[in-house]
């Protein structure tokens, strides 16, 4: 089974799933065939970001895990560093989730990493004409370039938000603002249109408006098709053989 995991997006960026596998050991012992992978990871998902200072919500349990994962199609569904905005509007709203969901859920970018490989097109040959982006900053995109080079380092580092980055705060709209996002896919919410720049703008001003949006729509999002009763397994460990969820 190849997972979604492999995928070019999440392929040498998503991390972590040591935690995972220790939780559900935990859990399988003291409760085993119970808790499943997927309502583990929902879970996970808000105590990070409420320990990192970001809001809570009730997390909906009782999902059951899949018994087989699409490799292919996490390829197709999620969106690439330099995809168009309507590319993201149309994958969102393929979801059920519209423009006010992709704009609170995109300010996740306030924590977490991305790769050299997945914004050196913007430093270094934006339109193809060997250019820069003059959508990013250029002390923000110099600065980005000591550690980013035209060629090699693709798995390079850096921090989404450069300015708190072990925070879940509102500075993702305010780099946003200032021109310094890093992703293109997530500048293009603030230079492409104006209703994802009003509310680019208005996230940036008011933290607490953000967090109560976030926290619906992180919700809606989790109730995306989840397999529950008797359809999918509880898987006793989440990570397989081949080092896939």
């Amino acid at each position: 089974m190849e997972s979604e995991k492999r995928s070019n997006a999440n392929r040498d960026s998503a991390r972590g799933f040591e935690v995972i596998d220790e939780i559900k050991s935990a859990l399988e012992n003291e409760c085993p065939e119970t808790v499943s992978c997927a309502d583990l990871l929902a879970l996970v998902a808000r105590d990070s970001i409420v320990i990192c200072g970001g809001p809570s919500w009730e997390v909906n349990l009782g999902r059951r895990d899949a018994r087989e994962a699409s490799l292919s199609g996490s390829m197709e569904n999620i969106p690439s560093p330099e995809s168009t905005l309507q590319t993201i509007v149309n994958m969102f709203n393929l979801q059920g989730l519209d423009l006010t969901d992709l704009v609170a859920l995109l300010g996740s970018h306030t924590i977490g990493n991305s790769r050299c490989i997945g914004f050196r097109q913007r430093l270094y040959n934006h339109t193809g004409n060997n250019d820069r982006d003059q959508t990013l900053n250029q002390d923000y995109a110099s600065m980005l370039q000591q550690g980013c080079p035209i060629s090699g380092n693709d798995q390079n580092l850096f921090n989404l938000d450069y300015v708190t980055p072990t925070k879940f705060d509102n500075y993702y709209f305010k780099n946003l603002v200032n021109f310094r996002g890093l992703l293109s896919s997530d500048e293009i919410l603030f230079t492409q249109s104006s209703e994802t720049m009003e509310m680019v703008k208005f996230y940036a001003e008011n933290e607490e408006a953000f967090f109560e949006q976030f926290a619906k729509s992180i919700v809606k999002m989790g109730n995306i098709s989840p397999l529950t009763g008797t359809d999918g397994e509880i898987r006793r460990i989440c990570r397989r053989v081949n080092h896939d969820v």
